[in-house]
């Protein structure tokens, strides 16, 4: 049985392949065209899942979609009327897209593969419950969405029980926590859709001193729910999510070249709070309704590790599970898996404990590469490559490292990452001018020893997907300064030795150097673009940058060489 989910036409496009009930595909398309968060038809992701899989187009059973298109059509459609004149220019930019291709897809699948079985259309909401719930450890748990929009729906509360998932509570359109983050986002000054975890970042530098004009925005209800005061928004009325009154309300908004002043700070803060309580008041009510131990999150708003670390520490379940491509990517997988176990019925098969499900490459394609690209290199055996480069990590150096499957969803989790040292604490500065040539205020990630997570980071559960934020150890905090927020937590990633033994063995030659079982990890690709995918994507990102080796596969190419 092969079932191929999609989702693409409004950001973060991607694809995912089942084979008889296991996940063996999954990728961004993204990593492909190189247009970060990219919405168009997932065409490069769609043919790498197939070649992955050893099948041709014809031998695909079922395609989901992972919304209903007709659905939030009419969501588009009445928007835009409620808003006239303001949505005119809107309308006018949106809806031949509509029209050309998103009501369409069954033809756009006949055109593009010549598949013409059967297409199945799940909601939204549905797609991202079943991302989180079908491939969870848990045989049952209580689920929670949320993010933007769907078609309607932003945030829904569910239960899952074996291969079944009931919805219990839906919250709808306008009233979205997801829109509320992302408009904020843009009045600080940064991308919506992109710009939400600088925001996060941005937080730790504030305090809270805005609440009390947030709960003017938002109201909170007793059942869970909340209510967002439309007045201070205009989502398809012009140019910009917020209206004149928000401005009134906290200020000029700030433009993208502008320097970054408290009050910025203090809104993000306040916004993150804000967002932290609305979760938490959100889950407690749904443990309450369900008094069940396992807690399932999904949705854009999930990608936010430090309200996720919230969640966990505020409220009565013991598990929680967030696959890793948690926003809109991720309703690839869902769909697919409701295709296989909602629709069909059929029993589940599969745990994602692994986010390593994007394009391989061979050491003959590798070599190829730097040879055409006239690098000068090194191979190594295993134990002399991972010896040779936690020393040159240890020597403050910055490495590329390019290994196995590229990760599906946002992070990089050791596949497809640059490494540095966590011990030295002038790394972030140094990083940021050589390599990533970004906001000075945003932190670097952890990647720990699983074994040893809890001798460094105040976290009660593991954090494979880089989804949690704990506040490091009194104790440890002057050894690991490179990956410390300045509010003392880290976004942590840890490392399995069964899941990624190549990038555990590194971390475990650095910890004999140096005691210290953790390596700083941020994302292989410059500020802007999507993180790589192939060996010619790490080349000519490392020759853009001034990383000081690139690692890829056992081949090792030194910034002085080349």
């Amino acid at each position: 049985m092969n079932i191929l989910g999609i989702s693409c036409y409004y950001h973060d496009s991607a694809a995912c392949l089942l084979q008889d009930g296991k996940v063996v595909a999954a990728v961004s398309e993204e990593r492909f065209n190189r247009i970060k968060n990219s919405e168009v038809f997932p065409i490069n992701a769609i043919n790498y899942c197939i070649q992955a899989g050893g099948i041709a187009f014809g031998d695909l059973d079922y395609i989901g979609f992972y919304e209903k298109p007709f659905l939030k059509f009419s969501r588009v459609i009445i928007d835009h009327i409620r808003a006239y004149p303001f949505s005119l220019r809107s309308f006018l930019e949106r809806i031949p897209n509509w029209l050309k291709d998103r009501l369409v897809l069954p033809l756009i699948l006949k055109k593009e593969l010549g598949f013409d079985k059967k297409v199945f259309f799940v909601k939204h909401h549905l797609s991202h419950a079943a991302s989180a719930f079908l491939v969870s450890p848990f045989k049952e748990a209580a689920i929670i969405t949320a993010d933007g929009v769907g078609e309607w729906t932003t945030t829904t509360c569910g239960i899952g029980r074996g291969n079944d998932i009931k919805i219990i509570q839906e919250i709808t359109y306008p009233d979205s926590l997801g829109l509320l983050y992302t408009a904020v986002t843009s009045y600080l000054g940064f991308l919506a859709h992109q710009g939400e975890g600088k925001v996060m970042g941005l937080a730790a530098y504030g305090q809270p001193r805005y609440l009390d004009k947030f709960y003017k925005i938002i109201q909170p209800k007793p059942d869970g729910s909340f209510r967002i005061n439309q007045k201070f928004f205009g989502f398809n009325k012009g140019a910009r999510m917020y209206s004149r009154q928000f401005i009134n309300l906290f200020g000029k908004n700030r433009k993208a070249n502008e320097g970054i002043k408290q009050c910025h700070c203090d809104i993000a803060a306040s916004l993150q709070k804000v967002t932290e309580d609305t979760l938490i008041n959100i889950a407690n009510s749904l443990y309450l309704n369900t008094k069940m131990d396992n807690l399932c999150l999904a949705g854009g708003v999930f990608l936010n590790c430090v309200a996720n670390n919230k969640i966990i520490e505020n409220t009565p379940f013991s598990k929680v599970y967030i696959q890793p491509a948690a926003g809109d990517s991720g309703g690839a997988l869902g769909v697919a898996c409701c295709i296989e176990n909602l629709i069909l019925k059929r029993p589940r098969k599969f745990i994602m404990d692994s986010a390593y499900l994007g394009p391989e490459f061979s050491p003959i394609e590798i070599k190829r590469c730097l040879i055409t690209r006239n690098f000068k290199f090194t191979e190594f055996n295993e134990d002399e490559l991972l010896e040779f480069v936690a020393k040159r990590i240890l020597d403050n150096k910055i490495v590329g490292w390019f290994q196995g499957r590229s990760e599906y969803g946002p992070r990089a989790l050791g596949n497809r990452s640059i490494l540095a040292n966590p011990m030295f604490s002038g790394i972030k500065d140094l990083i940021n001018k050589k390599v990533k040539k970004r906001e000075s205020f945003r932190p670097y990630a952890p990647a720990i020893l699983e074994e040893k997570m809890s001798e460094y980071f105040n976290l009660t559960q593991h954090s494979p997907f880089m989804l949690l934020a704990g506040e490091v150890i009194a104790e440890k905090r002057e050894l690991i300064p490179g990956v410390m927020h300045v509010d003392k937590t880290a976004r942590v990633q840890t490392v399995s030795k069964q899941v990624n033994p190549k990038f555990w063995r590194l971390i475990k030659a650095f910890e004999t150097l140096t005691g210290i079982p953790i390596l700083l990890n941020t994302s292989f690709n410059l500020r802007g673009e999507p993180i790589v995918c192939t060996p010619n994507d790490a080349v000519g990102t490392f020759l853009n940058s001034e990383m000081d080796y690139l690692v890829i596969g056992d081949f090792i190419a030194s910034r002085s060489e080349n």
